[in-house]
């Protein structure tokens, strides 16, 4: 299930693009009427805050498969990046968490007013990077939302930040709140031969080393800034919990990898409809 997927197949998937959904998210892209952080609110994230999000949401609809009937939630939601987007999209619900209380601050107060199937929610998870006064152990948490409530998760770039006992609960959380058949969008760096391949020869972006366990480290005095996993590792952790591929991975540049969708991997995972 994890073939890279070549140029050509990329070239196909292209094709296959609904001409509706590329015409919404070049209409979000160029909107100056979608609000918008100020630059001092953005603590995570850099480039055209619209094109961006825009760019996401197509990922989420052709690679994932999100409709616009889907509950979701988003973990690790941050500044509303990828929830201004969704508000195009979405007719039904949208949750929102992230660690950083200013981040949730702003999409309260700028998109819940005019969107109420939009909320958002401070999870106080002690994380080095993002968050080192957090209350909660990350690697104890449990999100506050019931079994089964949610058609789509979504992670972009947060396991990313997390290490191993703190992704290991999580893919438990991730799989509590999906409903069976559900599905998980992550953007992540997963180490396969070619990028373990990539990260000995000093060509991967991040320059990662191997660290002790499933881990592969960016900066040793920071481990969470950026964290690949042993992608063996992790699907076999996701799968412990009835979380498997939906499709193929889709690799990302960092790795070296050509024609890619992204910087990061994308991973869509699928909840057993037996759990």
């Amino acid at each position: 299930m994890n073939e890279i997927l070549t140029g050509r197949r990329l070239a196909v998937l292209r094709r296959n693009t609904d001409p509706r959904l590329e015409w919404l998210c070049a209409q979000i892209a160029r909107n100056r009427f979608l609000p918008v952080p100020p630059p001092d609110r953005v603590f995570i994230g850099d480039g055209d805050f619209r094109a961006i999000g825009a760019e996401f949401l197509r990922h989420f609809v052709r690679v994932g498969g999100l409709k616009p009937k889907h509950r979701v939630l988003e973990i690790g939601c941050g500044i509303g990046r990828m929830a201004v987007p969704l508000t195009q999209y979405l007719d039904s619900s949208y949750d929102g968490v992230d660690i950083v209380e200013d981040g949730i601050r702003w999409c309260a107060e700028t998109i819940t007013p005019a969107y109420p199937e939009f909320r958002f929610r401070t999870l106080d998870v002690a994380n080095a990077l993002y968050n080192p006064g957090g209350a909660e152990d990350a690697a104890q948490t449990r999100l506050p939302f019931p079994d089964g409530g949610h058609d789509f998760v979504i992670l972009t770039s947060v396991i990313t930040h997390l290490r191993t006992a703190e992704t290991v609960r999580y893919a438990a959380e991730i799989a509590r709140v999906l409903k069976p058949g559900g599905r998980c969008f992550l953007s992540l760096f997963l180490v396969d031969a070619r990028a373990r391949d990539g990260i000995a020869k000093k060509t991967a972006r991040p320059a990662f080393f191997e660290a002790a366990g499933p881990e592969f480290i960016a900066d040793e005095a920071n481990p969470n800034a950026a964290v690949a996993y042993s992608e063996s590792f992790l699907l076999d952790t996701f799968a412990e919990q009835g979380l498997r591929p939906a499709r193929p991975v889709l690799r990302g540049h960092w790795s070296g990898q050509r024609n890619a969708e992204n910087f990061q991997d994308l991973l869509v995972l699928e909840k057993e409809a037996a759990r």
